[in-house]
């Protein structure tokens, strides 16, 4: 049972000033999570990553000034947090939860209504289709309810269908609800009861800043966030090509369990459920016991580490001396002549271009950070196709 009074983060590792200039840096234009994550490992602190920006854009063909937000900016984003209610975890925080930190495009900040000791928890992600069936929605509240009473936080995202009931019945044990919008935005809105209920036994986390109205776009963002925080996902009907499929494929990639719920073949909600199985994707699962045994079975992973460090060192604000990397126009164009809009994995990226690995990643986070590709899940990019180099 969660206790009756919700747990403050613990005092971070960060300084305040740390704390504000990451929120800065996540906040940039054309910085995702992936390049804020290898520009804190490259200049050991947000200020030093900052100030190195103009320079890494404009090598990378940029033109005009990235918009960085001011200190100002950043300020009031913590105030628009503590104004309803929720604390903002930056990446590098104490409370930041370990699982979601080994995840190489983890957030660089989200907001947290609820519990965080809740978020360093154990966890099963329980996902599948909104507009699931009568059964769907039963089963998936029994396993919640029989995987929170085996010792895990259930997660899921506050959906219509069989997340809602994953979280119906999870209450008791604790559930994580990760939400597309603001965090005081709540979607769909009849389920406002049970986002304050959540609130109250659980926890709700957003990385989208205060005020904002969901988008479709979100939804993926958001999904990467559930496997993120899960040792393993768990799917209960989903038809193909649906955002539940987006979550299993992300466990996946993060290194994850992913466990699927068989159904009729007759049903299109199911098609991706049977389809994860018969690919040998996902574990076959008829109860809570069949997710528990393999979860239990497997060895204390070290999640805390984060994963594709290209550069050792420190990145909790101490100074550091990035690589000295002698680039010129003949070896940008190398990468970038290799990308089309079609996305390729970076390893095949490094053996095509016959580059060192930093090499390659040192053009990728100029060439972002320019506006010139895009990253994709699975450590994946792209050329942006409508953007002269």
């Amino acid at each position: 049972m969660p206790p009756d009074t919700a747990h403050r983060p613990s005092p971070a590792n960060l300084s305040e000033r740390e704390r504000i200039d990451r929120l800065r840096l996540i906040r940039t234009e054309n910085v995702g999570p992936i390049t804020f994550r290898q520009l804190l490992e490259r200049y050991g602190s947000a200020e030093r990553a900052i100030a190195a920006l103009p320079d890494l854009a404009r090598r990378g063909g940029r033109r005009t000034p990235l918009r960085v937000p001011s200190v100002a900016s950043a300020g009031r984003e913590v105030e628009d947090n503590a104004r309803v209610g929720a604390t903002l975890i930056v990446y590098g925080d104490a409370a930041y939860p370990p699982a979601l930190a080994a995840v190489e495009d983890a957030p660089g900040a989200f907001s947290l209504i609820g519990h965080p000791h809740v978020l360093a928890q154990r966890a099963v992600a329980v996902v599948g289709a909104r507009n699931a069936s009568m059964n769907g929605r039963k089963l998936a509240s029994v396993l919640s309810r029989e995987i929170g009473r085996g010792g895990y936080t259930v997660v899921s995202g506050l959906a219509r269908g069989i997340d809602a009931a994953a979280h119906e019945g999870s209450l008791e044990s604790g559930t994580v609800a990760v939400v597309a919008g603001g965090i005081d935005v709540i979607y769909p809105p009849e389920h406002t009861d049970l986002f304050h209920r959540i609130a109250e036994a659980g926890a709700i986390v957003a990385e989208q800043p205060v005020g904002t109205t969901p988008q479709a776009r979100h939804f993926p963002s958001r999904n990467r966030i559930i496997a993120g925080l899960s040792l393993g996902v768990l799917v209960v009907e989903a038809a193909n090509r649906s955002g539940s499929l987006i979550t299993a494929r992300r466990a996946l990639d993060q290194g994850r369990e992913v466990f699927a719920v068989p159904g009729s073949p007759l049903d299109p909600r199911c098609g991706g459920t049977n389809g994860l199985i018969k690919e040998g994707a996902a574990f076959l699962v008829e109860s809570a016991d069949d997710v528990l045994r393999v979860l239990d079975g497997m060895p204390q992973r070290k999640l805390g580490e984060p994963q594709g460090r290209d550069w050792e060192g420190s990145y909790g604000g101490e100074a550091l001396d990035p690589p000295a990397l002698e680039l010129d126009d003949r070896v940008r164009a190398t990468v970038l002549d290799a990308l089309s809009s079609e996305p390729v994995a970076v390893d095949e990226l490094i053996r095509g271009c016959q580059l060192s690995a930093p090499i390659v990643a040192t053009v990728l986070l100029e060439a972002e950070l320019a506006g010139l590709i895009d990253r994709h899940p699975g450590n994946q990019v792209s050329r942006r196709m409508d953007v002269p180099a």
